[in-house]
This record gives C-alpha cells, structure tokens and sequence, in this order.
C-alpha cells in the first residue's frame, strides 16, 4: 500500500502509473533494473500487488519512471528468471510466485495440520490457539444432539443466530459486568468474520482507521482489503501511550478505532482501567467508533479476568463502543463460532450485511458452541492452569537456548513478543522453517511493511515437549549457518 492504495485482484491489471506510485521512492528517483525488479518483487511477496495480476507494459512503465525500456524489459526478465512474473506473447506479463512459495495462507491449506500434529516431524508456532480440551468436543457434541431434532423440524435459518446462543452470550456479558440483552447480540463466524462485517457497515474505502501497533495481523489485511487507511498508536512492552493515543485521534478524527486492551495481541499487554476511561472519552469526543476485541480476554492468567471495556464510565458513555468476541482461544478454533454485542439498532444493520456474505451460521455449530459456554464455568479453570504451566515450560526452554533473547511474560494471553536483539525476525522465518520450526515473525503484525523485524510472536500452546524441541530449532536456527541477515518481506499466515 502507498498514499493509502491498494491493488485488487478483481481489477486483474495494473497500470503504469498505479505501479509507479507503490515504488519506494529511491527507485522512482533512480530506477535501475535490479532495484526495479527487487522492488516489484517486495509487492508481490507483502501482497500489495496480488498474484495473477497484469503488470504494465514494457514502454508505459518506462514513460511512468521516465526510464528507458531497456531497463523495465530488463527488471521483468530477472522477475521472469526468478519465477516472480510470467509472460504469454499477446497477452502480457503476470504475477507469479516461485515453485514451493505458495500465497498469503496457503500453508493453512495444505500443511497446517500435519506440521501442528507433528506427523512431518514439524512444529507450528504461527498458531497462538489449542487444540479443543480432552473430550469436552465429545460431550457437547452428544448434547447437542438431542437438541437438533426439535430445530430440524424448522427451516434453520437464523440471520442474528440461534436464539438460545444470542441469550447465553448476552447473558455471558451481564454475569462479567456488562447487561446486555440477546438483542444486542450477533452471532458470527468467529471473530475475523465479525470485525469484517463491522468494518464493512461502518467504513468506506479511504476512511481513516486507528490500531494498535503492532496488532493482530489478520485484521491488518483486512483493513488493507477493504481500501482503508490505517493510522497506528504504538503499543510497546510497557503498554499503551495514551497521550500519543488521545493525540492521534484527535488530529485524525478516524472512523473507527480498533483495539485489543485484554491480554494484547501479540505484546500480551493488559491496559489498566484508568486508561481504559481515557480510551473510551476520546473515541467519543471524535465520534468515532471503538471496536473491542475480547477473543483473548478469558485468558487470565494471573489474575481475574477483565471486566469489558463497555462496561466503564457513566451511562451512555460507550454507545460508540462495539465488542467483538469467539470461543476460537477458550475452546477450539475449528468451531468457527464468534458475536458482536453493539446497539440493537447497529445489530440489525450488522445482521442484514451477514445476511449478503452467508445468509446464516450453522445451526449445528451453534448448537455445539452453546453446550460449551453452558458448561464453561467447569473447563476454562483446567485450560489456564494448562496454559500457565506451559507458558513456565517455555520460558525456561527461551532461557535455556536463547538467554541472549529478551521479553516480558505478559499475564494472560497466548504468546511471547520476543525480542531478537536484531532485525533479523523474517531471515530467521525462513531458517527455522527449513528446519520445521513455522514462527510469527515480526513483521507480520506491525502497520508498516519492515517494521518489527526484530521480535517474533512464540505461543506457549503446545505442550512442553514439543516447546521445548521448538526453542532447541529455533537456537540453532538462529545460531548456525551463515550470519542472519534481514530478508526480503514475506507473507506468512498466523492466527
């Protein structure tokens, strides 16, 4: 992105002068063959330009850089040698990618499985989430069973979502604070569908939105798919500067703000109360929207778990606030099972943009999903305890093969943001992957493409053999070979 641009694959080409402008400007000033080629290589593999997508021709190109053609025609024939770019005569020059280096996500695909359940010998720690508590997916299934007959003998179609999940959510949100009635409640397809849908509704491309950085790196590409500018507030190891925050928004006025104040995705960060308030008056002041992100926010580690942010303040001071949530970190990720709790008017808006993407969720799912939340109070307590004995396990195996690393145990959440003491977070990506270790490297969750280079997200979710075996990759990853260098950005796909 540049100038707050983006390339769509729906428009299947792209022009000269669309090229030009996502350039850094070092090669707009200079443009020499390998620059150019390195150049349009980066947006290809950081998905700025999308794959299978026309490039310019050969002479418009060069009237765009002022260049000659001989330099364009010899950028694209080191694309073509290095598998970046294919050309069919009449027809022009494409985007490719180089045998094994698949798209954005498609490790999801085609290997995430395996490497997670160890059948190749591989460890994912892209993934901060685990897998569904010992034979609670069981039992809720065989509940839910005995409640589908009586729904089956109905249509099934359920835009806002089961009755009986919206009521149990909403009374989730009362319970810890918050009153909330079940017609404040959408049901989603997890919490990345939810934050889609509210940006969707509420954002047009071009608007201005606030996150965090770094930030949950899913809803960064969603923001960039949507055409919008992101404006980020910093989020370091000591958590938030609510004065740069407060600054930004006021000099900004964005749409909407996004943020993760429970367990920060991935610094772990819990911001205190106090800021909090502070959060909440200033979105007001600039009418802008406020999206809460509470996926993580069960996760509690040392201590009780926060109370929702709309919550605070007096009456009517968080009317601007929408919480998104999903059972995907306290339960299983494969329940693809999320809410939004916002104004009932808002929800209906909401519920009417779900029903042109999927008409409805999957009663099943929802069934499966309501007989977890039911018996919840009983589960959560063992799988934090699970947590904080592996989150101990991992630190000591960092200790153990990395002492030279640094970073803070959050107290709560899912990962440690390790400091690398060099920005070498994508070289080592690569490195360890070669040897089966999959991490989160920095720069997947910051704003700006090659930023973070230095940290990587580790998730303590595995259990302590296999964290152990991870941190054993990863040292010697780190440490052997040639010295790591920082590499081209490239996209990796983390949840």
């Amino acid at each position: 992105m540049a100038n707050g641009r983006v390339v769509r694959t729906a428009d299947m080409t792209v022009g000269s002068r669309a090229l030009a402008a996502l350039l850094p400007a070092g090669v707009r000033a200079r443009p020499g063959y390998r620059s150019l080629a390195e150049a349009v290589r980066s947006l290809v593999l950081d998905g700025r330009i999308p794959l299978h997508v026309r490039l310019p021709a050969e002479r418009e190109l060069a009237d765009a850089l002022g260049a000659s053609r001989a330099t364009v025609t010899a950028a694209y024939d080191l694309l073509r040698e290095s598998g970046y770019c294919r050309s069919r005569r009449g027809s022009g020059t494409w985007t490719e990618l180089p045998d094994g280096h698949g798209p954005v996500g498609a490790h999801l695909l085609d290997a995430t499985a395996g490497r997670r359940t160890g059948r190749d010998g591989g460890i994912d720690l892209a993934v901060a989430a685990m897998g569904a508590p010992e034979g609670s997916l069981s039992e809720a299934l065989a509940r839910a069973a005995v409640r589908l007959p009586a729904l089956a003998r109905e249509p099934g179609y359920h835009p806002f979502g089961l009755p009986e999940l919206r009521r149990a959510v909403a009374d989730r949100f009362t319970r810890r604070g918050l009153a909330t009635r079940p017609e404040q409640i959408l049901v989603t397809a997890g919490a990345q569908q939810a934050f889609v849908l509210v940006a969707s509704l509420l954002c047009r491309a071009g608007d201005r939105v606030v996150t965090e950085n770094p930030t949950y790196a899913n809803v960064l590409d969603a923001l960039r798919h949507a055409r919008l500018r992101t404006v980020p507030v910093a989020v370091s190891d000591a958590g938030w500067d609510m004065e740069t925050t407060e600054s930004t928004l006021h000099q900004t006025a964005p749409r909407l703000a996004y943020a993760i104040p429970d367990f920060h995705n991935p610094t772990g960060a819990l911001m205190p109360p106090e800021q909090r308030l502070r959060l909440l008056a200033a979105t007001r002041r600039t009418g802008t929207w406020l999206v809460v992100d509470e996926t993580i926010a069960d996760i509690a580690l040392d201590g009780p778990a926060p109370r929702p942010l709309a919550s605070l303040g007096p009456r009517g001071a968080s009317d601007h606030v929408v919480t998104i949530g999903s059972l995907s970190k306290t339960h299983w990720g494969g329940l693809r099972v999320g809410w939004i709790r916002a104004a009932e008017k808002l929800v209906t808006e909401l519920a009417a943009v779900r029903v042109a993407a999927d008409m409805t969720g999957s009663v099943l799912d929802q069934l499966v999903a309501l007989t977890l939340l039911e018996g919840e109070e009983q589960t959560l307590p063992a799988r934090l305890a699970q947590l904080r004995e592996r989150r101990g396990a991992l630190v000591r195996a960092l200790r153990r093969h990395t002492p030279q690393w640094s970073w803070r145990v959050p107290p709560g959440g899912l990962s440690l943001w390790v400091d690398l003491g060099a920005p070498v977070s994508s070289a080592l990506a690569e490195r360890a992957a070669a040897g089966g270790v999959h991490i989160g490297r920095g720069a997947r969750f910051g704003v700006d493409p090659g930023t973070f280079e230095h940290r990587i997200r580790i998730p303590y979710t595995l259990p302590a053999d296999r964290l152990e075996e991870g941190m054993r990759r990863l040292a010697e990853a780190f440490h052997g070979g040639e010295p790591l260098a920082p590499s081209v950005e490239r996209p990796h796909w983390v949840a």
